[in-house]
């Protein structure tokens, strides 16, 4: 007999026999992020503070970025970005603050891979220049978001954090050993441990490429043309 479904499958039952009997399976289908998901009354997530020099804003930014649990209890439990909140006293960028986190906070209830608002707020440059901050050179204020995003993302599991590899490792260990009689370099107040005489790294931007048998190295994510 043929049976005409009209309506969308949202989840289906699988009839087994066991000595004689009939039991019903039943699958809960798994719920995806999707812009339609309901926000729930409580939601659960993290502030990160961002220090900027004076001359980027006189006061911190706190980011909050809060996660929906979706499928939760089930092997199909997994944590997403919900929405996001940027809170200052500075009132100097108050209108773009609240641009970005309006746009970001649909881009999260949008589901699907997110992880390319790490690089486009990375590709961000200030025209004025950027600033250091804990021995990384950072872009622009914008920039130092996308980062703080990373770091959620990285957190949650939805990206891992990146590693390198053994000959990575051990190729920076022999760098460093070459290089530890320098005295590490100071930015902002920051001890940093790297020479003096280290560059800024155009891959992870902090200024730890040294030079050694004509070959560069970045002593901090191991980046190197040899």
């Amino acid at each position: 007999m043929v049976l005409k479904i009209d309506s969308p499958i949202i989840g289906y039952k699988v009839k087994t026999s066991t000595a004689g009997e009939e039991h019903c399976v039943s699958a809960t289908p798994v719920v995806h992020m999707h812009e339609t998901v309901a926000r729930p009354e409580r939601l659960i997530g993290a502030t990160y503070k961002i220090k900027t020099p004076e001359h980027i804003s006189e006061h911190s930014l706190y980011i909050t970025i809060n996660d929906i649990v979706l499928n939760e209890g089930t092997e199909n439990e997994v944590r997403r970005p919900f929405e996001i909140f940027i809170n200052s006293k500075s009132m100097e960028h108050f209108q773009w603050i609240v641009a970005l986190t309006r746009i970001l906070s649909a881009v999260f209830r949008k589901g699907g891979d997110i992880n390319f608002l790490v690089e486009e707020l990375r590709s961000v440059f200030d025209p004025k220049g950027g600033y250091w901050n804990k021995g990384k050179y950072i872009h622009s204020l914008i920039a130092e978001i996308g980062n703080v995003i990373e770091t959620h993302l990285i957190s949650i599991g939805m990206i891992d954090a990146p590693k390198m590899d053994p000959h990575q490792q051990s190729f920076i260990a022999t760098k460093r050993a070459e290089f530890l009689g320098e005295t590490p370099t100071s930015l902002n107040g920051t001890q940093a441990s790297f020479p003096e005489s280290a560059t800024l790294c155009s891959k992870c931007h902090y200024k730890a490429v040294v030079r050694r048998d004509n070959c560069s190295c970045c002593l901090n994510c191991g980046e190197s043309h040899c």
